[in-house]
């Protein structure tokens, strides 16, 4: 059996991609590649897009080999991965919206980003306004007798993003679930072009706020690849400590979310309150509560002084005293765990289908986490452990969430007690030639994906891929066979990214 090595060598490797190999292939090998994903032996990292490239990037998950192969597609047409590897179908479908590249064989050709309200078609391509606008959206028909539609948002109640949910039930029971998103879409990837590195490390900051280290972190680490820039080590251990930080808060805080949904609010005021004594401590630390634009290339733009450290370690102990007696409260209530146990059930070959990172892959059975199967610094030198399970319901996200709170506690202390001396940021020097780069980062919901190419010190092109755009599919499934009611509860144990997934 070919490996992604062996694809690699079908093609035209580009010298000026780091760390991971990029290879310009045929459509033949480009086919090749999509029918390994679909047989499983390969899982799909990203899929984006260029006025006439496509590009794909894969990862051979027993070997954790990851290459990128891209397609040229002059004519605007290259061959669908969505035709074989379900994953692919949205990414595709945003990929048409962007820049007119047609997905030869895609099954579902409807837009995806495209809402008819830019003023024009394919933003980003060649075609600019070559078309008249789409025609409206047509949701897929569910079929049997006594069924009725039930349409939810875009506009939701209570602060939350916009998305639209239609269902089909019969009675209260959904059969089926589609999503239409993209009301959040921002540009991001059109901003992107031409920005300085600097104001690029911004952008990336904002494409989702709840995990704004996570993306910066993702795309310093891929302009740093790209520059061959290498970072002083108190900067690699500062970036772990402001990604835990991160990573703690948001779990502690959709912990209570999830209660809070199964009319349990009780749980979520408690949590509520230890997610604002860490972001109360990441404020003191670092001069802002979700520690935005701290991480940049080249290291951090905020050190850590000893009040800061003391403050965060005070917030920790907080954590520690407050939180054990929160989860048990959660285990011994009889009325949560009914309405959390055998809810929302992703079966687990959907979640290494789709390669669902964060919690809703390992509470499917999926055990990939970037810190530890990427292993970069300064994770590559932490202990900790990855928590899985394979129930796949709404209890096992819960459990997941309570477990990573329990390591990234573990994880911050190890990093406080050896964070090394020295400056926190190098300076990066300016590079006229081409130079790419690639990032994979495990942020709160998953692994986060930047690529990027540079060009006389500015941003030629840049795709951030947020680990919502294979969970959201998946909410889908999950919600199948339970009632209307769950629905909330099932969205938030999932609490895909809208802002995220829109770009």
């Amino acid at each position: 059996m070919p490996s992604l090595i062996d694809v690699m060598l079908e093609g035209r490797q580009v010298q000026q991609h780091r760390p991971w190999p990029r290879a310009t292939v045929d459509a033949s090998v480009w086919t090749f590649a999509a029918s390994e994903l679909a047989q499983g032996r390969w899982s799909l990292l990203g899929l984006w897009g260029e006025p006439s490239t496509v590009h794909m990037a894969i990862m051979d998950g027993y070997a954790a080999d990851i290459v990128v192969v891209s397609l040229d597609c002059p004519d605007c047409v290259y061959p669908s991965v969505g035709k074989h590897h379900p994953p692919a179908l949205r990414l595709e479908r945003t990929i048409n919206d962007l820049f007119g590249l047609s997905a030869e064989g895609l099954p579902d050709t409807r837009p995806w980003l495209d809402h008819n309200r830019w003023g024009v078609r394919f933003p980003l391509g060649n075609r600019i306004n070559a078309l008249p606008k789409a025609p409206p959206y047509r949701f897929l028909p569910a079929e049997g007798g006594g069924l009725h539609q039930v349409a939810v948002g875009p506009v939701h109640a209570g602060t939350i993003e916009p998305g639209h949910f239609r269902f089909a039930a019969s009675g209260e029971t959904v059969v089926r679930l589609e999503e239409r998103l993209g009301y959040t879409h921002k540009g991001i990837e059109g901003l992107m072009i031409g920005a300085s590195v600097e104001s690029a490390a911004q952008l990336a900051g904002r494409v989702s706020g709840d995990s704004t280290v996570a993306y910066a972190f993702a795309f310093s680490r891929a302009a740093e690849a790209a520059l061959q820039l290498v970072v002083p080590d108190r900067g690699i251990w500062l970036r772990a400590l402001l990604a835990e930080l991160e990573r703690l808060a948001n779990h502690l805080g959709d912990v209570g979310a999830i209660c809070n949904d199964a009319s349990f609010a009780l749980m979520h005021a408690h949590c509520s309150v230890l997610r604002e004594s860490v972001l109360r401590a990441s404020n003191t630390a670092f001069g802002h509560r979700l520690m935005r634009d701290i991480i940049v290339p080249g290291g951090v733009t905020h050190d850590l002084s000893d009040e800061g450290k003391e403050i965060i370690q005070m917030a920790l102990d907080n954590v520690r005293l407050r939180f054990p007696a929160l989860v048990e409260l959660y285990d011994n209530t009889a009325s949560l765990q009914d309405r959390t146990v055998d809810t929302g059930v992703l079966n687990p070959a959907l979640a290494k289908q789709y390669a669902a990172g964060g919690y809703v892959g390992r509470a499917s059975g999926r055990s990939f986490d970037a810190r530890r199967t990427l292993a970069y610094p300064p994770y590559d030198d932490l202990r900790f452990e990855v928590p899985v399970l394979n129930e796949g319901d709404v209890n096992a996200r819960i459990w997941i969430r309570v477990r990573e709170v329990e390591q990234s506690l573990s994880l911050i202390d190890q990093i406080l007690d050896r964070i090394p001396e020295g400056p926190p940021r190098a300076r990066a020097g300016q590079l006229r030639e081409p130079r790419e780069g690639m990032a994979i980062v495990e942020g709160f919901r998953g692994d986060i994906l930047v690529w990027l190419r540079l060009r006389d010190g500015r941003v030629e092109r840049c795709h951030l891929r947020d680990p919502s755009w294979f969970q959201w599919p998946l909410l889908e499934a999950a919600i199948e066979g339970n009632i209307v009611a769950d629905f909330p509860l099932c969205n938030k144990s999932f609490n895909c990214s809208y802002s995220g997934h829109d770009l």
